[in-house]
């Protein structure tokens, strides 16, 4: 009886160590980008219709984010491990049939259930699910082989602590930027190098169908058996519909376009310094700090470095918000989800050289003159 107590019991440690690790790093990922987490929560209710409710996407977002935290932390020091169980067991009662759901419809490509650290496909989200919901499972029947080691007062005094410490990591990225970053445009990656695309890269594989028809009867043909040297078909259409994705470079979607053109090749190839001033949509930019920025760019100039403006909005949003603030610079064209990753600021300040990422700021903390003169020259 003791071996299958002890047995039981090394079963629970083990269980609750994988399952709150997995809640602790996938809370803590989040909380160190936190708009990144609300920016696929509006891809969510995007694609269930819901968009009305963006407004509601950051605070969903930091309270996902201390829930995770907390049922992780709960879990895994083993603080109100039932109540914590049973919220847990809500949690993947929910998220479990959403991501049978993404899977199967994919209206989102990744689930960003680990944000930006991690990547994976809708299909290895609901695996994983599944994986968590036994783990979960066998937490819930052996939770009695645990001995609380807190009181009740002290075990609620304790469960502040993981929501303290991911509101407060979530807020001071949120102010500034992620601690950590895990994406293309990060600190020292090189965007061209990013873009490329290796010699053996796997390539997109499509299923071809055609369609002919003969007296009257349409049937379809793969690239097999159609009958391309028979007359008595007629040839009315094809389909292709891609059955594997091939190789996806890190940076597929990076262009700028302004009223001359596609500069894309001449701002990244520039030997210079060029500082790309990022508000994915002028309209919706934090304006509380748009003198500074405006110095920033002064500053920038005369040090020697050339300045663009990125952005998604129209033209006429452009032009107002130029007039309202009496900016004169180049503004380009670029992809709104592309913008929102290169820096999670609007406005935010990238600093590239040679295509190579120098240094980023959120508007509420850019640099001193003297720091971009260090920096440029």
């Amino acid at each position: 009886m003791r071996k299958q107590s002890k047995a039981k019991s090394n079963l629970l440690l083990i269980a609750r160590i994988i399952f709150g690790l997995v809640f602790l790093f996938s809370g803590f990922v989040k909380a160190v980008d936190p708009l990144g987490t609300a920016y696929k929560i509006s891809d969510y209710l995007e694609a269930f219709s819901l968009t009305s409710l963006d407004f509601l996407a950051l605070p969903a977002a930091l309270m996902l984010i201390a829930a995770e935290f907390t049922i992780g932390f709960n879990i895994l020091f083993n603080v109100h491990l039932k109540a914590t169980t049973w919220v847990a067991s809500l949690f993947m009662l929910v998220m479990t049939p959403v991501t049978l759901y993404l899977a199967i419809s994919n209206p989102i490509s990744d689930c960003g259930c680990f944000g930006d650290a991690i990547v994976m496909t809708n299909w290895q989200t609901f695996y994983k699910n599944i994986v968590l919901c036994i783990i979960l499972a066998i937490i819930a029947l052996l939770q009695k082989q645990s001995r609380p080691w807190l009181s009740n007062w002290g075990a609620w005094v304790v469960t502040l602590l993981p929501i303290l410490i991911s509101f407060a990591i979530s807020i001071y990225c949120y102010n500034l930027l992620p601690i950590l970053d895990f994406r293309p445009y990060k600190k020292g990656n090189n965007i061209i190098e990013g873009m490329q695309i290796p010699e053996d890269a796997p390539l997109d594989k499509y299923e071809t169908t055609f369609f002919y028809e003969k007296d009257g009867i349409e049937q379809a043909f793969t690239l097999d058996n159609y009958p391309a040297e028979d007359s008595t078909w007629t040839f009315v259409r094809q389909e292709s519909k891609l059955i594997e994705q091939g190789y996806v470079p890190p940076i597929h979607d990076f262009s700028i376009v302004t009223e001359d053109g596609d500069i894309t090749d001449l701002i990244l190839e520039d030997a210079g310094y060029t500082l790309l001033v990022i508000s994915h949509k002028v309209e919706k930019a934090a304006t509380k700090n748009i003198k500074c920025v405006k110095s920033t760019i002064a500053n920038a100039k005369k040090a020697g470095a050339n300045v663009i403006w990125l952005t998604s909005s129209y033209s006429d949003e452009i032009e107002e918000f130029k007039t309202q603030y009496g900016i004169e610079d180049t503004f380009g064209a670029t992809d709104d989800i592309t913008l929102k990753t290169i820096v999670r600021s609007n406005p935010g300040l990238v600093l590239i050289k040679d295509a190579t990422v120098i240094e980023k700021w959120h508007h509420n903390a850019l640099p001193s003159k003297d720091k971009l003169n260090q920096l440029i020259n």
